[in-house]
């Protein structure tokens, strides 16, 4: 791993695992035997649905928000994200008594943008189709001199996101193999690295929309590909290109980039809150929809499906 090597060392993923402690939940691992009849793989679930904040991001932004200087992080962080990083910002700098402004876009699910809100940050709303969030996210952190948190593309971040595989294999040491949902890369590169650090032979996998198959077409064309803004249930997995920092650890780790549909995604959420009681986000369900599919290759007996978040308006749930 000489490239991976280059941005993060395995020991920062114990070192992020200890800076966040007093923030981030370690969250269970459930499994279901009516869910591993359907897929025909043993899966054991890792519940960042009931993670602080709803969702695994919390991980990721804490690292970083902690390892800000304090004579930086008085003037405050700034961030854009549609709605689960925005949180997780919001919680981890209120946690540290600094200012947060969040960049969301003008479609971001209510019940996110709601609760960023009630964590105390300060919303700029753009427009996804004519506005770019990087641009403003810029403008704002030169402007005020806040520090820019952002959602995957850094070394603090994918080492904060790469947490969730640390406990995982914890919990579940025997795993053949280990899949998880793909937006800018930073939750599956961090786990890729984390979990190859322990089990070399594990075999990793990504899950994206079929209309939100940017890293997919990246992994085919061998460099980072751009899409329009997709559309997709699977809000958290709208980014258009992977990342800088993560796509190249994704191409070394991962074996593949596996797609589902929009209707996969819904039977999959609805199998977990109806057979299991887990109630998750679309973009969380999308790895499940993967196992519950069999997209999966030969030779995967066991799984560890990381269910990335449970923030997802009524509206939603009602519509499927």
């Amino acid at each position: 791993m000489v490239l991976v090597a280059v941005w993060i060392q395995p020991e920062q993923f114990r070192k992020a695992a200890e800076r966040i402690r007093p923030i981030a939940h370690r969250t269970p691992v459930m499994t279901s035997r009516s869910f591993d009849a359907e897929a025909g793989v043993a899966a054991y679930f890792k519940c960042e649905n009931l993670q602080r904040g709803g969702a695994f991001k919390i991980r990721g932004a804490a690292n970083f928000i902690f390892s800000i200087p304090p004579e930086d992080l008085a003037r405050g962080v700034v961030a854009y994200s549609s709605g689960n990083h925005a949180q997780a910002v919001a919680i981890a700098a209120r946690h540290v008594g600094a200012r947060a402004t969040i960049v969301m876009p003008t479609d971001a699910p209510r019940s996110k943008v709601e609760a960023t809100r009630s964590y105390g940050a300060s919303i700029v709303t753009y427009d996804r189709l004519r506005e770019n969030r990087e641009a403003i996210g810029a403008r704002i952190a030169q402007e005020s001199g806040a520090t820019l948190v952002p959602p995957y593309d850094h070394p603090w971040i994918i080492a904060g996101q790469g947490t969730v595989a640390l406990e995982l294999l914890e919990q579940a040491p025997a795993l053949d193999a280990l899949i998880a949902p793909v937006g800018g890369g930073g939750l599956l590169s961090g786990c890729a690295i984390a979990a190859k650090s322990i089990h070399p032979n594990i075999r990793i996998f990504g899950v994206e929309p079929e209309d939100a198959n940017d890293t997919f077409l990246s992994f085919r064309a061998g460099r980072r590909v751009e899409i329009p803004p997709p559309k997709t249930l699977a809000d958290g997995l709208r980014a258009t290109c992977p990342g800088e920092i993560t796509f190249p650890i994704l191409r070394e780790l991962a074996e593949d980039i596996l797609l589902v549909s929009e209707e996969e995604i819904r039977s999959a959420l609805k199998f977990l809150l109806a057979r299991m009681k887990i109630l998750v986000e679309p973009s969380a369900a999308a790895p499940a929809a993967a196992a519950l599919f069999r997209k999966l290759p030969a030779g995967v007996g066991s799984v560890g499906v990381i269910l990335s978040g449970g923030n997802v308006d009524f509206e939603v749930i009602q519509g499927l």
